[in-house]
């Protein structure tokens, strides 16, 4: 038992900072928040004040008819007034409660949402690493809506179903006396039925976040991957697995739902007990005058009316309460999520007095030591040493995973280095403004991605002022010009989400131009032309040569016919550096590499 209580608390220590991360997303929407309760609170005095003038309103009636004076108008008008003032006050404080709290919780889930992904963009590769892209969109989506919800009903029925149940148990014993304590025995009974549903239910919400990034997981990579799906026939094969993570989440769904469906079946018969217990004891007292309180208060007929409405009101107040902390079950994962990811410090961070300019296109690994979790056993980078001069073209050639692209993601700084140091441009990397860096290292990825929009603004991501001018002599360079105007549209030609109206090729060559309008000093090729035919390939290194002689020129590939006329490549194996030289060099003293072009060569197989 203690261990449990020991556990939770720790738990609830480790949430309170992300609830008050997640609070100072209210910013401009706080004095909406803070308005909102006042309004509730004044719903919830109006609303049990009213019962207690009804009750004297049916009395004077009571008084009147037994009265040989007959009935007058004149001493009901003020409690008529009073009940029309009280009930306008009642509206106008539900209405504005409602008003100024969902426009607090809209506003806090529209700045929440920004502030998240503004923290998701400015993670390194690292950060990105350990979330899913799935269990992202949720906490974009689902996990944020939850938290929504769960901050309107704070500022509204947090405030409003206490108070209710506050200001009715206070009335219920001004009104009836002694007859009040029967809610008081009743209260714990009912509140005990309504833990056990919460405290079962919060179990289970935490399963269902973890149905729904395998939901998102499900479906991002099927429509990712539709031409996969349907090329090998797997349509029904992910279609199972879709409704296998669905019918998961439903399954769990009805579980919460069966269980928080017993408190409207508590409730009712909670209130049908507790009318039925006034009713009869009210009754009883009023026929035979007995007093209710040391005052010698007797019960008349409107005092059991309001007794009736203030059971029925603090009853409802704990089924509040009790929905609330449902709710509250709910969101608290979703506060956990969100701000676990608010939390997250990202990895790369720029240094208090960074380098704004970078000199030139220099590169130097000096016994650079790289893995990508400080847990892992084995480095994926091991006694990295390379000197590129500005300007040179350089291939870098090896087998899959030998960590070519991790050379390239840490020249860029996506990645920090685990020992040793990269210099570009005479300075390491660590010293250089993040922006300044990675202006001047344009990186064509070796999944190249295309967003909606015309050819012209997806090229001007690499520069968002160039010219017209600009533009086709970049896709001249890139070989990329020819396609393009043949094109009905040229280079107003609309593109799809994901570049899905080009082929590969064409999009390699679209990519490789946006790199080349960033003006960078250096220029990496991961791989991407490996979707154009030789001769085109020819044709973008001798543009890239002839045209940006002074940018430093990073090409990695799988075909030797992509950097053979490199001026120094680099063979990569196993996270290590096999061998260095041109090639010629390469071809006369290298096994990897003789291995590589003789297997691509039938002329050098044949030797």
């Amino acid at each position: 038992m203690d261990a449990t209580i020991k556990q939770e608390k720790k738990s609830n220590d480790k949430l309170m900072p992300k609830i008050k991360l997640i609070l100072k997303s209210v910013r401009e929407y706080k004095w909406y928040a803070v308005a909102s309760p006042f309004a509730m609170i004044l719903e919830a005095l109006m609303e049990c004040v009213i019962p207690f003038h009804m009750s004297m309103f049916i009395n004077r009636l009571q008084d009147m008819q037994n009265s040989v004076e007959g009935f007058s108008m004149t001493p009901l008008w003020p409690l008529i007034i009073s009940l029309i003032v009280m009930a306008c006050l009642s509206l106008t404080g539900g209405i504005l409660g409602g008003v100024l709290a969902c426009t607090a919780s809209a506003g806090l889930a529209k700045n929440l949402r920004s502030d998240l992904y503004k923290k998701i963009q400015s993670f390194s590769f690292g950060n990105i690493d350990k979330f899913h892209a799935s269990s992202l969109i949720t906490r974009l989506t689902t996990d944020i809506q939850n938290v929504q919800q769960s901050f309107q009903m704070s500022i509204r029925i947090v405030f409003r179903a206490p108070m209710v149940l506050i200001f009715a148990a206070v009335m219920a014993f001004i009104t009836g006396g002694n007859v009040a304590w029967i809610f008081v025995v009743l209260l714990p009974i009912v509140a005990l039925g309504f833990l056990i549903i919460v405290k079962v239910g919060l179990k289970t919400f935490k399963l269902i976040f973890k149905r729904y990034d395998a939901l998102n997981e499900s479906v991002q990579e099927n429509i990712n991957g539709i031409r996969v799906v349907k090329s090998f026939v797997r349509e029904d094969y992910e279609r199972e697995k879709f409704n296998t993570a669905s019918n998961n989440l439903a399954k769990d769904f009805i579980r919460v739902e069966k269980i928080t469906a017993l408190s409207n079946p508590i409730m009712n018969t909670s209130i049908h007990l507790s009318n039925l217990v006034v009713v009869g004891l009210c009754s009883y007292l009023i026929f035979k005058n007995i007093p209710v309180s040391i005052s010698g208060k007797t019960l008349g007929v409107g005092d059991m009316s309001a007794l009736l409405t203030y059971g029925i009101q603090i009853l409802s107040s704990l089924m509040m309460v009790a929905m609330i902390l449902v709710m509250f079950s709910m969101s608290l994962e979703g506060i956990r999520r969100v701000g676990e990811v608010l939390q997250e410090e990202t990895l790369i961070k720029n240094p208090d007095n960074p380098i704004m300019e970078l000199e030139d296109g220099s590169i130097k690994f000096n016994n650079v030591n790289f893995k990508y979790k400080e847990s892992a056993k084995k480095n994926t980078l091991s006694d990295i040493n390379i000197d590129i001069k500005s300007g040179q073209f350089v291939g870098i050639i090896g087998s899959t995973g030998s960590g070519k692209t991790t050379i390239a993601n840490l020249i860029s700084r996506l990645y920090d280095v685990s020992s040793g140091e990269v210099i570009v441009g005479g300075h390491n990397v660590k010293e250089y403004d993040l922006v300044t860096l990675r202006d001047n290292v344009a990186v064509v990825l070796q999944k190249n991605v295309l967003f909606s929009g015309t050819i012209a603004t997806n090229l001007r991501w690499g520069d968002i002022n160039a010219t017209d001018e600009e533009l086709v002599r970049a896709c001249q360079i890139a070989q990329a010009d020819e396609f393009i105007q043949s094109f009905k549209d040229k280079y107003d030609t609309r593109i799809e989400q994901g570049g899905t109206n080009v082929s590969g090729g064409q999009k390699q060559r679209l990519c490789i131009a946006r790199a080349i309008l960033k003006k960078p000093k250096i220029l990496i090729l991961d791989d991407s032309t490996s979707a154009v035919d030789t001769k085109t390939d020819l044709l973008i290194r001798k543009g890239l040569k002839e045209d940006i002689p002074e940018t430093t020129k990073i090409v990695i590939a799988q075909r030797i016919s992509s950097i053979e006329d490199a001026d120094q490549i680099i063979v990569l194996d196993d996270g290590k550096i096999n061998d260095i030289g041109n090639h010629e060099q390469l071809l006369k003293r290298n096994k990897i590499y003789q291995e590589v072009y003789y297997t691509q060569n039938r002329k050098g197989g044949n030797e």
